[in-house]
Formats: C-alpha cells, structure tokens, sequence
C-alpha cells in the first residue's frame, strides 16, 4: 500500500478528541484522501461499502440510530467493525453510546469525537488529506512566493538560485524553501511546494554557509507552503543561443503530469536576478487577469504597419 496518515497526526490536526483510549491511534494509517457517511450501511446495506476511509457520522447518522432496536442497532454495530475500518468520527460533540465503544475497542478501531458541524469537518479533512495524500516528487530549486506569484527558481549548481532568493526576501518576498523542493500534485491543476523538515527557513549561501532566513529577517520573510505558477529556469549566458524577446508564445515544464509556465533567463554579470524574478511574476499575474504585454506590442505593429499602407 502507498503512502499514509498516521490517525495520531489526523486527530491532532482535526484536534480531535479520541473516546476509546485504550486503542492507539500512531499505529494506524488512513491511505485514502476521502471520507464516508455510512448511512446507507447503518440501514443495512453494505455492498460498495469504501471501507478504506475516514467513517464520519453526522446528526442524521445518528438520529436514525436512535430510531433502531437495541438488538438491531448492535447487529449495525458488529456489521460495520467487521469490516475493518480506519475510525469512525462523531461530529458536532454526539455521544456514541457505550455499547459501540466496548465493540469499537474489542476491534481495535478508533472512536473520535469533533465540535465541528459535519460539513465543515467534511471540507476540512478532504482539503487536508489530499494534500497530504497527494503524488510527490523532490527536485533541487528555490521556491519563492513574489507578489502571491509561486515562482520555482532552477539551474545548475552554484548559478546563483540562492542568492537570487536572499535578495527577493530583503525586497519583502517569502521563502518557502531553498535547495530541496517537494512538489505535491492536489489536482490536474495545481501543484503545491514546500520544504522538507530538515532544512525549512534556511538558505545556503556558498562561502558564508547557512543562514535562518527566519531569525534573520522575521516570520514575515517565510512561508510554509505554495502552489507553483512559474518556473524560472537560470542558464550560463551564451553567444550563440537564440534568446526569446518577445514571449508571444509561453513554454511550459510539467511536474508529475501538470503543465507550468517556464522562462530560461540567462545568467550574466550586471544583470539584477531579483528584479527580473519580479517583473516575470509580475507579468505572469498580467497574462493571468488578461492582459499580455507582448501581444499589445504585436498589436500595435500591425496596425502601424496598416496604417503606412
């Protein structure tokens, strides 16, 4: 099975309340990124039953249950335990009565309880998990947040990524990682950036070592997270690479199957690394709300061009 969240993380996340202590939660994993109301198998009816997910019961899950027997409220019980379920969540602070919790811990799954109304709970924990859950990579680059604008710096060792970064941060622009990216897909559309544990809030700059952008210039200067728009890829100068002057056409990189606007800016002494990251971000955000510079440009050519004919 893939990759997983330990049901110890999901409840201190969710500041969930755990009502069967004797059953360990830093054991268990939940490996789907979605959730189940189990009404329909409360009433009986299990086949399609997506055991593999968070089980949450809601006011209308529970009000039906007041309606049952005991006998056949047990019976609902004991059918859905047997199946092996990750938890089941109580939502809005109800109270499962103690006949479930002494079967809940004879099967060693989980009680849980939240305050949260139940769709509020149900957007939350989706939102969480599929980030967590999400496809993830690690590439070597900088991710800087410029102006809103996810900007993933790239190039070759020693080409000045990082120094590129520490400039951005002193013009007021966050860090979310440098050296290491992990890159989560959350959907067909978005990507997401962050920092592993390790080296999150510091830069290395070569000859003066690591620096804690953090201590340094304030929590202001970092950020935990955030999606990837652009992609700034440095390059060493050269004289016989034809560079784009216009961008009429964008190009892209992809990342675990989604597409992402990408610039090569060549490297040269005298050129300011940090205004040009501006200004594409900037300009990025332009394209974005309708507006492409290069195609005003374009526009006003040809009708020059119209009007000397």
């Amino acid at each position: 099975m893939g990759q997983g969240i330990k049901l110890s993380e999901i409840a201190e996340k969710m500041d969930l309340k755990n009502l069967t202590p004797e059953v360990s939660l830093s054991d268990k994993e939940v490996h789907v990124p979605d959730i189940n109301r189990p009404a329909l198998q409360l009433a009986g009816y299990f086949d399609h039953f997506d055991s593999d997910r968070v089980q949450i019961i809601g006011y209308v899950e529970y009000t039906y249950l007041q309606t049952l027997t005991e006998e056949k409220k047990n019976r609902m019980y004991e059918e859905l335990l047997s199946h092996q379920i990750p938890c089941i969540v109580f939502s809005r602070n109800l109270e499962p009565d103690e006949e479930l919790l002494r079967k809940a811990e004879r099967k060693d799954t989980p009680i849980l309880t939240t305050s949260k109304q139940t769709s509020d709970f149900m957007a939350e924990i989706i939102r969480w998990m599929n980030v967590k859950l999400a496809p993830c990579i690690s590439i070597h680059g900088v991710l800087v947040d410029v102006y809103g604008v996810g900007v993933l710096i790239m190039g070759e060792s020693g080409i000045g990524k990082s120094e590129a970064a520490l400039e951005l941060i002193k013009r007021g622009h966050r860090l979310v990682t440098d050296d290491v990216v992990e890159i989560r897909k959350v959907s067909d559309d978005t990507l997401v950036g962050s920092a592993p544990d390790i080296t999150r809030h510091f830069i290395e700059l070569r000859g003066i070592g690591i620096v804690d952008v953090k201590s340094m210039f304030g929590v202001q200067s970092v950020r935990e997270t955030q999606n990837i728009d652009l992609v700034i890829t440095l390059e060493d100068w050269s004289r016989e690479k034809e560079y784009d002057r216009l961008g009429l056409e964008e190009n892209y990189t992809e990342f675990l199957g989604n597409r992402v606007v990408c610039h090569s800016i060549p490297i040269r002494p005298g050129r300011n690394l940090a205004i040009i990251v501006e200004s594409a971000a900037v300009n990025h955000r332009q394209k974005q709300m309708g507006y492409n510079a290069a195609q005003e440009l374009y526009k006003r050519v040809q009708e020059n061009l119209a009007k000397k004919r």
